[in-house]
């Protein structure tokens, strides 16, 4: 089961990298719902053992939303909206794969510096998780699509996630599924402001929007 969790982090990890050098929306949202899928399975592989009903419930809404609902409703918006590819990110992808690079030997470093109250199931899985938020967040500053952005949300309530389970004597169920919903109706509402954004504009490039507003705000002054 050990290594099994091994592969399974270590697939994580290539997948945040596979999310910072992809151009493709659809790429991207696939790549989204088979990490989720994979975080969710991860609590249940740990302890097979002594499973319990709040971690079942947990993973079974986390595989669930995060690996079927999540990317059907962004696969929709993106369909609605006419996306197939990302803007180009600041420096370009290139640099952008670095930075995830450089961010997952911080997380590494950072993974040593804590200290744990009892062994851990894997010894790579705190570096892991520390590694998918960082990704996340580096997702949400860097692309300008909203739709990659509200993906980048995904991948850090990952990282949270798998921190989590990580650390946690046993899983909080009540927390996990208030995270759950919060980013349920977020990329919900996201999907919906997407979908009226791209009807009344030609793109829905957030920095554009950006200078919409402040041009907005100039004319109102």
């Amino acid at each position: 089961m050990i290594l099994l969790i091994d592969l399974i982090i270590v697939a994580i990890v290539l997948m945040n990298l596979m999310m910072l050098s992809s151009s493709r929306i659809r790429t991207c949202i696939r790549i989204v719902a088979v990490e989720g899928i994979l975080v969710g399975l991860v609590p249940i592989i740990a302890d097979i053992n002594s499973i319990t009903f709040s971690a079942i419930i947990s993973s079974f809404f986390n595989i669930t939303l995060k690996g079927f609902v999540f990317p059907w409703l962004l696969y929709r918006a993106a369909q609605e909206a006419n996306i197939r590819k990302e803007v180009e990110p600041i420096g370009g992808y290139a640099l952008s794969l670095l930075l995830g690079v450089i961010l997952f030997l911080i997380a590494t470093w950072l993974s040593t510096r804590l200290l744990y109250v009892k062994p851990l199931f894997s010894n790579i899985v705190v570096s892991v998780s520390f590694a998918t938020f960082f990704t996340g967040v580096l997702i949400i500053v860097s692309r300008t699509k909203a739709i990659t952005q509200v993906l980048g949300y995904i991948v850090l309530e990952n990282g949270i996630y798998l921190f989590g389970v990580s650390l946690l004597a046993e899983q909080h169920l009540l927390v996990e599924l208030a995270i759950l919903l919060d980013i349920f109706v977020a990329v919900f509402v996201m999907g919906i402001a997407i979908f009226h954004i791209s009807r009344e504009f030609d793109h829905i490039d957030t920095h554009n929007l950006s200078e919409l507003k402040d041009w907005i705000k100039l004319k109102q002054e």
